[in-house]
């Protein structure tokens, strides 16, 4: 199974320069979160520490952000939530998790998400609203 396989797989070099650019730029824009959540997969750990430490912010391990895990249950913590949180975690998961947020049906894309890539949403009354994405690679 792929996903038992290289879940203790690091970032690897241009990932975490990757990663360091876009906690600095978060950090630039002033980006401010309660928390970050992520997976127990390494990339995630190790994503979530490097923008934790530039934001300022706690990070811990939540359940249900694998690549495979159903949304459905991410998508009720978030909007139990009053706090502004950030998730790290895996593809094809965070496509759907968008989904279910925002149209409210998990198997049609918002946008077209990418390995290293972050979106922003915002809660608008009962529902989520995208209101910015980042590509992987787009930050000088």
């Amino acid at each position: 199974m792929r996903e038992a396989e290289d879940a203790a797989r690091p970032l690897n070099a241009r990932g975490r320069e990757e990663v360091q650019r876009l906690a600095t730029h978060l950090a630039r824009l002033e980006v401010r979160v309660a928390e970050i959540r992520h997976s127990p997969k390494a990339r995630a750990v190790e994503t979530a520490a490097l923008i934790a430490k530039a934001l300022g912010a706690p990070a811990r391990v939540a359940e249900g952000l694998l690549p495979e895990d159903d949304p459905t249950p991410m998508a009720a913590a978030v909007f139990r939530e009053t706090a502004d949180l950030m998730l790290v975690g895996h593809l094809p998961h965070l496509d759907r998790l968008a989904a279910l947020l925002v149209l409210g049906d998990e198997a049609r894309s918002i946008c077209a998400l990418r390995t290293g890539g972050l979106l922003r949403l915002e809660r608008d009354g009962g529902r989520w609203r995208l209101v910015w994405a980042l590509a992987p690679g787009a930050l000088p």
